[in-house]
């Protein structure tokens, strides 16, 4: 297998989207791709990795630096290629870009049912803090 990570562009939409849907089966119309790949590359575009193999996206992940601290999100690989360790690959890779940036520490969200994730992060170092996640849409969603 030979993978390829680098920066997303507008051109990966389709396969982003064809992945999202995959591995994120039901998320709400704000999170579709054709909203978070635009501007996502409007703001911080060499955070945003893709995954390929043979230049078909197989993977993703969204990371952002807000001076203090990293966030990491929309980690997703395609089912067919998970546990070869693309997704650690893209979680590396994105760590490495924040920490060029000072990142010291970087934070992200998993469902509390999520379990299976919640090992892969634990194996990459990563630890449940006490915190309440807390959330708030300053737009409504207008989407179907």
């Amino acid at each position: 297998m030979s993978i390829v990570i680098e920066p997303c562009s507008q051109d990966d939409l389709a396969g982003i989207d064809a992945l999202w849907r995959e591995a994120f089966a039901g998320d709400e119309p704000r999170h579709r791709a054709n909203i978070a790949v635009p501007a996502k590359l409007a703001f911080q575009p060499d955070l945003f990795l893709v995954a390929r193999e043979e230049g078909r996206v197989i993977g993703s992940i969204i990371a952002g630096y807000d001076g203090y601290r990293g966030h990491i999100n929309r980690v997703a690989v395609l089912k067919a290629y998970r546990g070869q360790g693309v997704g650690a690959a893209l979680v590396h890779a994105a760590e490495a870009r924040l920490h060029a940036l000072g990142c010291t520490k970087i934070n992200l969200q998993i469902r509390a049912a999520n379990h299976a994730v919640a090992h892969f992060y634990r194996g990459l170092g990563y630890a449940i803090e006490d915190r309440i996640s807390m959330g708030k849409l300053v737009a409504e969603d207008t989407l179907p």
